[in-house]
C-alpha cells in the first residue's frame, strides 16, 4: 500500500541534474528504489523509469532521430508519453506537444512550421483515431517523414506507421555507449522543447525552451511549493501543456515525488485514485477541486493523504480555499502566474498564505527573476500602480521560433517580456492580476484566444463580424461569449455555431454562448470595445447548447 510522505521539503534535493538528458540519470541515483511512476497496473521505481528512458533514447537514434530534430507528440497522459518525450529529449532531440483536442488542420499546422520530423501519437484516446485523422485530412505535413503509434497500434496495415514495441524494439541494436555520448553531448543551452500558443493574431507562435531554463525553473519551482521526495502527485493536468509536463513529470523527477498520470478528468475516478494511491499533491484549475468538493459521494473516500494543491493564477472564490484545506484536507494551497514564454513560471503565492492573499495575488518572484509594473511608453511604476507586468531573468523564452518580429514585440531590447497582462505590485512585491491587455481566457485550465475563435466564425457564410470574450463561469473558471453580426439572410441559431466551430477547432475553443448584435461596439480607431463586451456577456449571453 503506497503511503504519503512524511519528511520535510529539503533544499537542493541534488544537484547534478543541468539538462533533461541527465534528470533520468540523476534521479535514479538519488531516489532509486522509490517508486517513481504509476500508470494502471504498472509500478516503476526511478531506477526502471531510467532504463525505459534509456531504452526509448536507443531507440530514437536507431529511428535515425538526429539531435536539434523536431518531434510531435500528440497523446494524453500516459507511462508512454513519459518515456517517449524523455527518450529522444535525453539524446537531443527537441519535443514539439500538441493539444489531444486539436483537429487535423491544428495538429498539421504546428507539425508543419516547425518542422518535426516524426510524430508519437495514439489511435483510440476518446474515440479519436489521430493517424487516420491527419491522413484523411490531406493536409500538408511538411518534414515528417515517420509516426510512431504509443498505444492501440493494431497489426501493422501497411500505413506506413510503427507501433511502439516495433520502436523499441529496434534500439535493442544500438550499444548503450552510444546512447550515452549523445547524451552527455546535450548541453544546458540547447533547445529541448518548443511549446506552441496562441496570440492575438490567433497564429500558434512557436516558444522555444532551453534544458537549463527548464531545471532551473522547475527546481526552483518544486522549492517553493514544497514539493518533496516522497510525494505522490496526481497529474491531471495535460502534458502537452507546459505545467503538465514541467511541474509535473519534471518536478517529479527533481524532487522524488511519484508520477500518477490521469488521461482525462473524471471526479469518481480521481476520488478513487486519491483514496487508493494515497495521493498527497493535486493541481489544475478551480473546477477541479469544485467538481471534488460537491460530488455526492466524497465522504466514502479516504482523501486524508492530500497536503498540497495548487490552483493557479485563475479567479479563485475564498471559499473554494477555505473548503480545499478543511474539507478536502490539503492544508498547504498556492497560486502561481506564469505563461509560456516564461517557461511556465514568474511569481508564486506561498503554501501558507491566508486564503485571502492567495484570492488577490499570485505571489512573489521565483529566485532570480526581475518584475514590473509599467505604463505604455515602458517606464517602470511605483508600487500601487496599475500598469503592464513585465519580467526579466534566466526563464524568458529564447523567443519565437522563426518570427524574429513577433519575438522582438514580446521581448524588448533590454530583455524585458512583455506579457500583456495587467497587474498592480505592493510594497511587499507580490504581484495580483487586473487584466489581460491580450484579451486571452482560461476555459477549465486551457487557455483559449479570442481572434482564433473570431476568425473561424467569420469564415461561416451567414456572419459578417464576430468578437469573442470571456466570461465568468461557476464550473470552468471562465467560457467563451460570442458576439455575431449576421450576413445578409440572418443569423444561424445556437446549436449550428455551436457546430461549425466544434468542427474546426478544439472542444474548449468552442463559445459557450451566443449572442447576436447589429454591430460590434468600437472606438474612433475602429478598435472593438471588449471591455464593453466582456459587461454586455453576462446580461445579455443566451444559451448555445453544451460544447
Amino acid at each position: 500500500m503506497p503511503t504519503a510522505p512524511s519528511r520535510p521539503a529539503s533544499s537542493g534535493t541534488f544537484s547534478a541534474a543541468t539538462t533533461l538528458a541527465d534528470l533520468p540519470d540523476a534521479a535514479a541515483r538519488a531516489f532509486g528504489a522509490r517508486e517513481a511512476l504509476v500508470d494502471g497496473e504498472v509500478r516503476w521505481t526511478f531506477a526502471e523509469l531510467q532504463e525505459r528512458i534509456r531504452a526509448a533514447a536507443r531507440a530514437a537514434i536507431a529511428h535515425g532521430i538526429e539531435p536539434g530534430d523536431r518531434f510531435a507528440l500528440w497523446a494524453p497522459n500516459s507511462r508512454a508519453w513519459v518515456v517517449a518525450a524523455l527518450g529522444a529529449v535525453s539524446v537531443g532531440a527537441v519535443l514539439v506537444p500538441l493539444n489531444t483536442r486539436y483537429r487535423a488542420a491544428e495538429a498539421a499546422d504546428i507539425v508543419r512550421r516547425s518542422g518535426c520530423t516524426v510524430l508519437f501519437t495514439e489511435r483510440g484516446f476518446l474515440g479519436t483515431d489521430y493517424v487516420a485523422m491527419l491522413r484523411e485530412s490531406g493536409e500538408d505535413l511538411g518534414a515528417l517523414r515517420s509516426t510512431v503509434v504509443l498505444r492501440d497500434a493494431g497489426p501493422d496495415d501497411g500505413d506506413g506507421t510503427t507501433s511502439w514495441d516495433a520502436y523499441l524494439a529496434a534500439g535493442e541494436s544500438v550499444p548503450d555507449e552510444v546512447r550515452a555520448a549523445r547524451a552527455a553531448a546535450v548541453r544546458p543551452d540547447h533547445l529541448s522543447d518548443i511549446q506552441y500558443t496562441s496570440g492575438t493574431t490567433g497564429r500558434p507562435k512557436g516558444v522555444m525552451t532551453t534544458h537549463h531554463q527548464t531545471v532551473r525553473v522547475f527546481d526552483a519551482w518544486a522549492e517553493a511549493v514544497t514539493l518533496r521526495e516522497g510525494d505522490r502527485y496526481l497529474l491531471i493536468s495535460p502534458f502537452f501543456h507546459t505545467f503538465g509536463y514541467k511541474a509535473g513529470i519534471v518536478a517529479c523527477l527533481l524532487r522524488g515525488a511519484t508520477i500518477v498520470p490521469e488521461e482525462v478528468y473524471d471526479v469518481d475516478r480521481a476520488l478513487r485514485r486519491i483514496a487508493e494511491e494515497r495521493i498527497s499533491v493535486l493541481a489544475g484549475a478551480p473546477a477541479i477541486f469544485h467538481g471534488l468538493l460537491t460530488h455526492p459521494q466524497r465522504e466514502a473516500y479516504d482523501l486524508s493523504s492530500l497536503r498540497l494543491a495548487g490552483t493557479g493564477a485563475a479567479n479563485i472564490p475564498t471559499g473554494l480555499i477555505d473548503d480545499v484545506r478543511t474539507v478536502l484536507g490539503a492544508r498547504d494551497v498556492f497560486a502561481a502566474y506564469g505563461l509560456t514564454e516564461s517557461t511556465g513560471v514568474v511569481t508564486i503565492c506561498p503554501v501558507d498564505s491566508p486564503a485571502e492573499t492567495l484570492v488577490r495575488s499570485v505571489g512573489r518572484p521565483i529566485p532570480g527573476v526581475e518584475l514590473r509594473i509599467v505604463d505604455p511608453d515602458g517606464t517602470p511604476l511605483p508600487p500601487g500602480s496599475q500598469g503592464e507586468v513585465v519580467t526579466r531573468g534566466y526563464h524568458v523564452t529564447q523567443g519565437y521560433l522563426d518570427d524574429p518580429a513577433a519575438t522582438a514585440e514580446t521581448i524588448d531590447a533590454d530583455g524585458w517580456l512583455h506579457t500583456g497582462d495587467v497587474g498592480v505590485l505592493d510594497e511587499d512585491g507580490y504581484l495580483a492580476l487586473t487584466d489581460r491587455l491580450k484579451d486571452m481566457y482560461v476555459v477549465g485550465g486551457f487557455n483559449a484566444y479570442p481572434a482564433e475563435v473570431e476568425n473561424t466564425l467569420r469564415g461561416h457564410p451567414a456572419i459578417s463580424d464576430a468578437a469573442v470574450v470571456g466570461a465568468p463561469d461557476a464550473r470552468l473558471g471562465e467560457v467563451g461569449v460570442a458576439f455575431v453580426v449576421a450576413a445578409d439572410g440572418g443569423l444561424p441559431d445556437a446549436d449550428e455555431l455551436t457546430s461549425w466551430t466544434r468542427q474546426r477547432l478544439a472542444n474548449f475553443k468552442v463559445p459557450r454562448r451566443f449572442v447576436p448584435v447589429d454591430a460590434l461596439p468600437r472606438n474612433a480607431a475602429g478598435k472593438v470595445l471588449k471591455n464593453e463586451l466582456r459587461a454586455l456577456a453576462e446580461r445579455r449571453a443566451t444559451p448555445a447548447g453544451k460544447a
